[in-house]
């Protein structure tokens, strides 16, 4: 094990194991990637909450830097809306929109922004953070600043690449939240119509998508309840932490419900047109590769090539 990966375990609080199941998946990635072209090359990663979307961001910067590479790590989560801004939306829209996460409720034109900055690399670009412990964005100055143009942008999101819904699908609730707080439809309306005019234009500068695929919603209230409990444990470790954002397992169950809908049809509709499909199980781990494209790194072995798609077995 190098320094580099013993420090990525660390960082990201995880067991040895993880880097041979990473080194068996996702090294290929990094050779697929680490060929830099005349701006940045932006891969995008979609995936439930808890399906390890940061790590996987995080172990491809990582790698990728140890190549000679120069790259920025961008998550959507880091360009929601300000409390108060969420709060304003909630008032004077739909009291759903407090509530951080849907399309709607993200600064589009920060993160366009933020990404035409690290392209163009004429001078220091300030990569936004978010704070979930206090549900509010972190002051500047205690964001990082990024010098010049970077080679590879890794932006991962819960929707990345999300497409909407034809609209006659949004005349039936999904959950009860949707039944008993959206009975007309005006929220998921109002959250389909943002994702389709100003969410694709922000997609649509993606060069790679991969999808990290949970085997169904259901799997997801787990894996986002394994969140909190790593960030409670460390919050416990810093004791004048912030802890008003910090959820119970009811308040957890209530906020994943308000991503249900985008997230099915995500399931449902994205793997046709991932870049790199990875199955999960319900314990998170990666048992199948399909991968959508023609031309094939020879790294690739044990594969069977049809004129769709390639699918790598486990």
């Amino acid at each position: 094990m190098t320094p580099v990966e013993k420090q990525f375990l660390q960082r990201n609080q995880l067991p040895d194991s993880y880097l041979d199941s990473a080194n068996k998946w996702f090294a290929p990635l990094v050779e697929d990637f680490k060929k830099p072209g005349k701006s940045a090359f932006i891969i995008g990663i979609n995936g439930t909450q808890g399906s390890g979307k940061s790590t996987l961001a995080d172990y491809l910067c990582t790698m990728l830097a140890e190549q000679g590479l120069k790259t920025v790590s961008l998550s959507l989560d880091d360009f929601y809306l300000t409390r108060a801004e969420r709060k304003n939306l909630a008032a004077t829209v739909h009291p759903l929109l407090k509530t951080r996460g849907v399309p709607g409720t993200h600064d589009i034109a920060l993160a366009l922004q933020t990404i035409d900055s690290l392209r163009e690399g004429s001078g220091q670009t300030l990569i936004p953070r978010f704070d979930k412990s206090t549900d509010d964005r972190h002051l500047d100055a205690d964001c990082d600043l990024v010098d010049g143009a970077v080679d590879v942008i890794i932006f991962e999101g819960w929707c990345v690449g999300a497409k909407p819904q034809p609209e006659e699908a949004l005349a039936q609730a999904v959950n009860s939240l949707e039944l008993e707080r959206d009975a007309d439809g005006s929220w998921r309306n109002f959250v389909n119509n943002a994702l389709a005019r100003d969410y694709q234009p922000l997609f649509n500068g993606i060069d790679k998508l991969i999808m990290l695929r949970a085997p169904s919603f259901d799997t997801v209230f787990n894996w986002r309840l394994e969140q909190e409990q790593k960030m409670i444990a460390r919050l416990a470790e810093q004791s004048e932490a912030d802890r008003s954002g910090i959820m119970s397992e009811a308040q957890i169950a209530e906020f994943i419900a308000h991503y249900q809908r985008i997230t099915e049809f995500s399931l449902a509709e994205m793997p046709d047109r991932a870049d790199y499909l990875f199955q999960l199980d319900s314990r998170r781990q990666i048992i199948e590769l399909f991968q959508t494209r023609l031309c094939i790194n020879e790294f690739w072995s044990r594969i069977i090539c049809n004129s769709f798609k390639v699918f790598i077995y486990n």
